[in-house]
This record gives C-alpha cells, sequence and structure tokens, in this order.
C-alpha cells in the first residue's frame, strides 16, 4: 500500500476487522489515526510454520476431522486431543465451559463453578491487560487500550502485530471512551470535540449479522399465494432446523438462526450444506416434487428451538455495547437452538437416519429413502 505513504488515514473500529488492517496501514500510512470505541481484547497469535513435507504427512480427511475436534473441544465436548491447539481452544479449555448462549439450555455453571468460573475469566482478561502494558511503551495509550469488560463480552481476538503498532510515531491511539464517532466533516472526523483531517477513512465497523429480513431477501422471496418470506416470520423465524420454512418450497436456508451456532462458522455452513445434500438426494431418488417442511414439523422445530433457547441475560447486559449484545439490548427471545453445534449436528443425523425425510418430501413420493451416506 505504498500510495498511503503521503496519506493520512482513519481507521474507524477496533474489533476482529480493525486488528487485521491496523498493523499494514499503520506500516504503510503517512499517518494512521485509530478511533476506538471499546478496546480489543488481543492475546498472541503464534503461528507457526508449515512445509510441503508436513502437508504431504496429513491423512485423507484431516480438515474434517479437525473441524470437528474444534467444534467439539469449544463447545466443551472431552476429545482425547486438541488438533488444532490454538488461542480459540486453549480459551475454551481454560474456562471449561461454552461461550455465553451456546451452552446447552439448563447447563450453566453455579454456585462455587459459577465462582471459579468468573476467577479464571477474571485471570485471562488481567493476562490481556498485561500483555498491553508489555507490548505499548506509552503509559496513557496503554491504559486506553486495556480492554475492561468479561472475556466473552465481545469476540476474542489474536495478533502478533496489533498493539505494536501504537509504538509507531506515526499511529495515533483516538479512545473516544465508548462514544464512537461523533460526525464526519468535509475535512476528517469528529470525536471529543476534536476534529482529525484525514485524506481517507477505513470502516472497520464489521458486517450486518441477523438483521430483518424485509429490508433484504426476505422482502423479495415470495412462496405460496404470493407470500412474503418476511411477512411469514413477521412474529419471528418460522424453519424446520433453520434450513427451510413452510409454504415456501425448494428455498433452502443457510445461516446461524434456529440451529446450532458454533464458533468456527465454516464449519456450520459444511454441516447445513451436507445436510441438505443429503436431503435433496432422498428427494430425487423418491420421486418428489419438491423439499419443503410440513406446517407440523416447522411448529415442533421453533417450539424446541423457544424451549431450548439459552442466552445469558445477565451476563450480556453487563457487557459494553457490541454485537453479542444487541448494542445494549440484548434479545428477549434467542431464535438459536439451545444446545451446542456438536449436540445440533447429531440431531440432524438422527433425523435423516430415523425417518425425519417425511418431514419434508412432497408427494408424491415412492418411498423416503434413508441416506447412502452421512
Amino acid at each position: 500500500m505504498t500510495r498511503l505513504a503521503d496519506k493520512r488515514v482513519a481507521v474507524v473500529g477496533t474489533g476482529a476487522t480493525g486488528i487485521q488492517c491496523i498493523p499494514p496501514l499503520g506500516r504503510d500510512a503517512g499517518h494512521l489515526y485509530v478511533f476506538q470505541r471499546t478496546p480489543a481484547a488481543v492475546d498472541s497469535r503464534g503461528n507457526r510454520p508449515t512445509s510441503p513435507e508436513w502437508a504431504g504427512a496429513l491423512a485423507l480427511g484431516w480438515q474434517r476431522r479437525r473441524q470437528e475436534n474444534f467444534t467439539a473441544v469449544v463447545c466443551g465436548v472431552d476429545q482425547d486431543e486438541d488438533l488444532v491447539a490454538d488461542g480459540w481452544t486453549e480459551l475454551f479449555r481454560s474456562l471449561r465451559v461454552p461461550l455465553p448462549g451456546l451452552a446447552p439450555h439448563g447447563s450453566e455453571p453455579e454456585g462455587d463453578a459459577a465462582e471459579r468460573m468468573e476467577l479464571e475469566d477474571f485471570r485471562r482478561m488481567n493476562h490481556l491487560r498485561s500483555r498491553v502494558e508489555r507490548c505499548v511503551r506509552d503509559p496513557e495509550t496503554a491504559e486506553a487500550l486495556k480492554p475492561w469488560y468479561r472475556q466473552f463480552c465481545k469476540r476474542p481476538g489474536f495478533s502478533d502485530d496489533y498493539l505494536a503498532t501504537f509504538n509507531r510515531p506515526t499511529v495515533t491511539l483516538v479512545d473516544t471512551r465508548g462514544r464512537g464517532v461523533e460526525r464526519a466533516t468535509e475535512h476528517g472526523l469528529v470525536s471529543g470535540g476534536v476534529e482529525y483531517a484525514v485524506d481517507c477513512v477505513v470502516l472497520a465497523t464489521g458486517f450486518s449479522e441477523g438483521t430483518p429480513y424485509e429490508p433484504g431477501f426476505g422482502g423479495w422471496i415470495r412462496g405460496r399465494h404470493g407470500v412474503r418470506l418476511s411477512e411469514h416470520w413477521r412474529n419471528g423465524v418460522r424453519t424446520l432446523h433453520g434450513l427451510y420454512s413452510h409454504g415456501f418450497p425448494n428455498c433452502f436456508l443457510l445461516g446461524p438462526s434456529q440451529n446450532g451456532m458454533s464458533i468456527n462458522f465454516s464449519h456450520s455452513l459444511d454441516e447445513q450444506a451436507r445436510h441438505l445434500a443429503a436431503v435433496i438426494d432422498a428427494a430425487e431418488r423418491s420421486g418428489a416434487w419438491y423439499v419443503e417442511p410440513t406446517a407440523e414439523a416447522e411448529v415442533a422445530w421453533v417450539e424446541e428451538v423457544r424451549r431450548s433457547g439459552s442466552m445469558d441475560q445477565e451476563y450480556l447486559l453487563a457487557c459494553t455495547p457490541g454485537s453479542y449484545n444487541g448494542e445494549g439490548r440484548p434479545v428477549d427471545r434467542p431464535d438459536t437452538y439451545g444446545g451446542h453445534a456438536v449436540q445440533f449436528h447429531g440431531v440432524m443425523r438422527r433425523w435423516r437416519f430415523t425417518g425425519g425425510m417425511t418431514d419434508v418430501l412432497r408427494a408424491p413420493v415412492r418411498a423416503v429413502p434413508v441416506p447412502r451416506h452421512d
């Protein structure tokens, strides 16, 4: 990014996106202003070198084994070995509890267990605050970069370069003390009543997650009798397994709604895609005209999600505003399955092999076959 060498650049946001883009921008920009609403919790990344020899020694299916092992470890499921052994798995192995909102309903720690978890959480956050002191030379900047919240209020970050970037004389941290940027002007950005003149603004403010469907594709997806998907969901998401809705034949939905969440989102999508491939395969072999859940199956799953849905409101309300708690307003009615991802994947497998296909394959159907493979 050599063309930034004489430019004044502003980055708005210090979450996962900011952690990745701030080090190279700090290296290449003439001057970098980092506008911070809430400090990131950043531990070391510790990447290790690999080689063609190492890659060649991997057994067939290694990626799927690592995916499943990683998801199991962060869900608190005992494993003989931690195949990934990175900052994520170390974090969850030390706490021995899933992320708030991912724990199976009714399994939240209580009593002494809750106290031990709270102490371990504080220990880990103190470790991160001490790391800031070790990495950042200016005491005032270091103090502003310390994360004073619980571990799971924000998405954990991992970088070996982020904190050190603030030691550069060409990098300025603009701590907005939770207020964010006040406004943009013709010449730059204003925070705390001070205008910072810049040539370029990088919005590292993340992406929309779980937004209403009406302004998005839910407004133009229409099902039977012209009903919009957003209309079908006007009182909340209504699906079977989060993958399809009654009245919308052959409409397949992949995402986090009404299914088991995983820290490794690509693994969740992979499991959903495999499941749908098995359903479509069964539909083709049985002669079904289309795939659509029955109204009864949809209602039963919605009730199961509402019954099992787990979200620690008290924990999230104590967090600073962010994506995890709806900017300080946690949802009253979570639409995520209350068990963790490993349990949800098991639910889908059992459904496939114990006659669940009758819930979605519409007539005429010769016979509903069991999937040929998982």
